[in-house]
């Protein structure tokens, strides 16, 4: 029985993540889904259609579905289900400023998911996230090792890309991390970056790696800002399909996420930015690292800014 995907959503991030996720041409299935009357299909049947270009075997499925759950039965049997539902920023947005009519969509697809695909890992990036994930916890009911959310892949790829252009390095000599919220109180971790194995603070002086924090952390903003209409995709959808992998492949990888913390770094009881292992039942632990005191103030910092937000969103 092969493996199967679902991705809710046919936005731009939405469909290039079902793109990915079929190229890696590791699911039997990947089913794409929207509100949209025939945009699913016709992204679908788009992709299948470059299978014989791209040499891969994996079927994409697109499905409409409707206000009442019409069409969701098409996800039963997931193994993962990655939830973009919801509006993009427009400049000017912050990712607050969607909380509330994001909360609506996302509430009603994790009510679907859990009635449809019981089973399923649920990896949310719908924006804000971090707010979004804890909801989506609570509307499935599911253990909260099997919801978790995208940013940190997305925030850490953004401070690499940064660092290995400022250095005028390969991205791949690059070692970056992020934690913390995927927005204001996001905590890029300096102590952790290494270029070809060199501490960056041996390599940068202290204003300018402050530079590229600041930059990183207004990272989704810059693209949003040029682009004028949505935001950005390209990179968010490699972050989510890769983190898909990582559960199907039941990987052990250990990347940085939005996973509930429940005692370490001394914090308890929150969806946070943190680095953990990826595997087939989602969350198998969160992965605790040394962090100077500056930053694990701000990780402190952060878990409280997303607290207050995610006990808001419970009556969303």
């Amino acid at each position: 029985m092969g493996k199967k995907v679902t991705v809710v959503g046919a936005g731009f991030y939405g469909s290039t993540t079902a793109q990915r996720l079929a190229e890696y041409d590791i699911f039997s299935t990947v089913v794409l889904t929207d509100i949209i009357d025939g945009k699913p299909a016709g992204l679908a049947l788009d992709m299948n259609q470059s299978r014989p270009i791209e040499g891969f075997e994996t079927k994409v499925v697109g499905v409409t579905t409707g206000p009442n759950g019409e069409g969701y039965e098409a996800i039963e049997g997931s193994d993962v289900v990655v939830v973009t539902a919801g509006l993009p920023r427009k400049p000017g947005m912050s990712r607050m400023d969607l909380l509330e009519v994001n909360a609506k969509i996302v509430r009603q697809v994790a009510e679907n998911i859990a009635k449809y695909a019981p089973n399923a890992v649920v990896i949310v990036v719908s924006n804000p996230v971090d707010e979004m994930t804890a909801l989506a916890q609570l509307a499935t009911q599911f253990p909260k090792n099997r919801v978790f959310g995208q940013a940190g892949v997305l925030d850490t790829a953004r401070f690499t890309n940064s660092i290995a252009e400022t250095l005028g390095v390969p991205v791949k000599s690059v070692k970056a991390l992020t934690l913390g919220s995927h927005g204001d109180t996001m905590v890029p971790v300096p102590s952790r970056c290494t270029v070809d194995g060199k501490p960056l603070s041996d390599l940068l002086p202290a204003d300018k790696i402050e530079e590229l924090v600041v930059r990183t952390r207004n990272g989704g903003a810059e693209v949003v800002a040029l682009l004028k209409t949505g935001s950005a995709y390209y990179a968010p959808s490699a972050a989510a399909a890769r983190m898909a992998k990582a559960v199907v492949e039941d990987s052990g990888a250990v990347l940085p996420v939005c996973a509930w913390v429940e005692g370490e770094y001394g914090i308890s009881g929150v969806y946070l930015g943190v680095e953990a292992q990826i595997g087939a039942e989602g969350i198998k632990k969160v992965v605790e690292d040394k962090l100077t005191d500056t930053e694990l103030a701000g990780l402190k910092e952060a878990a409280e800014a997303v607290r207050a937000k995610q006990a808001d969103v419970a009556n969303l």
